[in-house]
């Protein structure tokens, strides 16, 4: 009997997992990019912003488990009720991700790691709005702090990205900066509501 009901069960969990798989891999945003790149000229001297950036760990955007990982990253989002632990988890994420997007546009995946570069930026987005709530029930600094920091090596990681990046990819890398920026300005003006200085922007913008 349990032999049997096993046998039942045991298709139907694989069946479902496909389905999960297909419904997520199906709902990601795609581009296509030629293979080509011109890299853009850097003048001055290379940006290097000091903040530690998290261990991504080895199953990356482009595995065939990735859409496992994805599938837990969003229940652990879902499952942080507290939004100061939300805007914690978001920004982890936002780093991973940012680091897979320079992976992938070095292995050149460009397509991919465009992709994963605007995730990166909107979990950076999320963790703030997130933030915003928290601090409303407590003091954020630390966090706060963290965010800009954060938000300036992203910066830095998005440049980089951009020198190698294909041509028709600038303009929607370009698109991510400008995001970036948004996101820095906006830290910055809560940093400055606060009474707190913000770190140094070594970008001349």
């Amino acid at each position: 009997m349990y032999k049997r009901v096993l046998g039942l069960v045991t298709p139907l969990a694989i069946a479902g997992l496909i389905l999960v798989v297909s419904i997520f891999s199906s709902s990601q945003v795609e581009y296509v990019f030629g293979r080509s790149s011109t890299p853009t000229p850097i003048f001055g001297e290379k940006v290097n912003v000091e903040y530690q950036l998290p261990y991504a760990g080895k199953v990356e955007p482009d595995s065939v488990f990735w859409p496992l990982k994805a599938l837990r990253d969003k229940v652990w989002i879902f499952v942080s009720v507290d939004p100061i632990k939300k805007s914690e988890v978001l920004l982890l994420l936002a780093n991973k991700r940012i680091i897979f997007a320079k992976n992938l546009m070095e292995e050149d995946n460009s397509e991919l790691s465009v992709s994963t570069l605007t995730k990166s930026e909107k979990y950076l987005e999320q963790a703030v709005a997130q933030e915003k709530i928290g601090r409303e029930k407590g003091s954020t600094k630390s966090l706060l702090l963290e965010l800009a920091l954060s938000t300036l090596k992203h910066r830095q990681l998005l440049e980089e990205i951009l020198v190698s990046a294909p041509e028709d990819a600038k303009p929607v890398i370009v698109k991510t900066i400008d995001t970036n920026k948004r996101i820095h300005n906006d830290i910055n003006v809560s940093l400055n509501s606060l009474g707190i200085d913000a770190p140094d922007n070594p970008f001349n913008d």
